[in-house]
């Protein structure tokens, strides 16, 4: 079988969030014209507590865009987002959460962030999402959303590490962009790294997708 995997589709990364990602509402067309194709469609949710130690404002003297190390591993700073419960947290209101069959919430521990859908940055946690697919048979895994560079990237290299076939679909993703240039970057990495990256056009001319 295959899923759909819509990563963050949340109101603060839109334009008008606390943490915009330039055009990021493009996204949500993409995913609502895909989720009815897919037997399975799966969301995350960045799932942050307010005193999350990625938040610059929880360390005194930085600002976003600062590097820190945070459980280990280099984490940049962001402004408070996703708070647990917000309506920055919420799924943007045009994305239909109708197909979305489970929600993962992730980056729940104040004390290292999640990037991706599977694990956090240390890779010292699972989110569950690796045993959710596989007790449904899924072998590959279409992902979209928001940021190519972050969240959608380190999602993609983590379900090739574990052995998914992953196919990324650029027109349904956006990136942060704190250096130009990262969005290409990240879909170059994911391509070294096994992942296809198609457009939208592309899976429409493969034919119907969730079949087991």
């Amino acid at each position: 079988m295959d899923a759909l995997l819509l990563v963050d589709v949340q109101n603060d990364f839109m334009p008008f969030g606390a943490l915009p990602v330039a055009d990021g509402d493009a996204v949500v067309p993409v995913a609502n014209a895909l989720a009815r194709r897919f037997e399975l469609v799966v969301a995350t949710q960045d799932w942050h507590p307010a005193d999350h130690g990625s938040f610059a404002v929880n360390h005194p003297g930085t600002e976003p865009g600062e590097m820190i190390e945070l459980g280990g591993v280099p984490q940049v700073l962001w402004p408070p987002h996703c708070v647990q419960d917000s309506p920055g947290a919420s799924f943007h209101s045009a994305l239909d959460i109708g197909p979305i069959s489970h929600v993962v919430h992730k980056g729940t521990d104040p004390r290292i962030d999640s990037y991706s859908g599977f694990f956090d940055n240390g890779h010292l946690k699972a989110t569950g999402l690796e045993g959710f697919l596989r007790e449904r048979g899924v072998k590959r895994v279409v992902l979209l959303g928001l940021a190519t560079d972050y969240c959608v990237k380190f999602t993609a290299l983590d379900g090739v590490a574990l052995g998914f076939e992953v196919t990324v679909v650029a027109d349904g993703c956006r990136g942060v962009e704190l250096e130009p240039g990262d969005s290409r970057r990240a879909f170059d990495e994911m391509a070294a790294a096994g992942c296809r990256v198609v457009t939208s056009a592309d899976l429409g001319q493969a034919g119907p997708a969730g079949g087991g």
